[in-house]
């Protein structure tokens, strides 16, 4: 099995006038196998979200390297960034956020694929096939991101990420503005599609619980490093790193 994505020491520093400078992620390295789901846990202000921007390219890594199905995306900005999009993309935490408020849902929805070439009919028509897929009805798609609750407002934008068919998503803390049965009905959701799309996931979360449940492997970040990793069910059963140990006893 090929990663699809290899992190090679990917650091971040921040430059703050009058102020030491902060080193936000140090030496990350690793790799997401194609059909895995990876999960990155560790508190706020662990580095987990300043990692995720670099990999997707909202943020310039200070060092390092990305590697995204063979290519290194690390310094890719522009319209260059159009063909990264199309293997990679991104569901955010707070779904209402990730829409324009001005825009229905449908026609945000079908953008990328509009983009890419695809005529306007023909988008709808995928659009409301996407938001089937996604536990939708079609008139969700004459919806404002107002109009629906914040659980099928994060279906909505999972159908967004989904139209193009990428390769890899990123989910991060796409769950956790959620309540629990939202929460679980969004994850239902996203294991029907990882296998039925055949799609990998870097699932980014604070609760080591939904991590276990969902993930194959992860990853835990403690002050901008990786201090261990491995199956969820071993780190949560054998923790070996001291930060990880108080991570599993504050929530058991």
């Amino acid at each position: 099995m090929k990663p699809i994505l290899k992190v090679e020491n990917l650091t971040k520093v921040f430059s703050r006038r009058g102020q030491p400078d902060f080193t936000a992620v140090k030496n990350v390295s690793f790799e997401l196998m194609t059909g895995e789901c990876l999960g990155i846990i560790g508190e706020s202000g662990s580095g987990k979200t300043t990692l995720v921007n670099m990999i997707t390219r909202l943020l310039d890594a200070t060092e390092g390297s990305i590697i995204l199905r063979g290519e290194d995306i690390t310094h890719i900005n522009g319209k260059e960034l159009r063909t990264v999009y199309r293997k990679m993309q991104m569901v955010f935490q707070t779904p209402t956020d990730s829409f324009d408020p001005r825009r229905k849902l449908g026609d945000s929805i079908g953008e990328s694929l509009r983009n890419n070439g695809m005529s306007v009919s023909e988008s709808k028509q995928n659009v409301t096939r996407l938001l089937k897929m996604c536990g939708l009805p079609a008139e969700f798609a004459g919806r404002y991101p107002h109009q629906v609750s914040g659980g099928q407002c994060q279906r909505a934008a999972i159908a967004r990420a989904i139209a193009i068919k990428p390769e890899l998503l990123v989910l991060d803390e796409a769950t956790s503005a959620l309540d629990v049965t939202i929460q679980k009905e969004i994850l239902e959701l996203l294991t029907m599609l990882k296998d039925e799309l055949h799609m990998s996931y870097l699932f980014i979360c604070h609760d080591i619980a939904l991590v276990q449940q969902f993930c194959d492997r992860v990853l835990v970040m403690y002050k901008g490093s990786i201090v261990e990793q491995g199956r969820p069910d071993d780190v949560i059963q054998n923790p070996k790193d001291d930060y990880t140990k108080r991570l599993i006893d504050s929530i058991l």
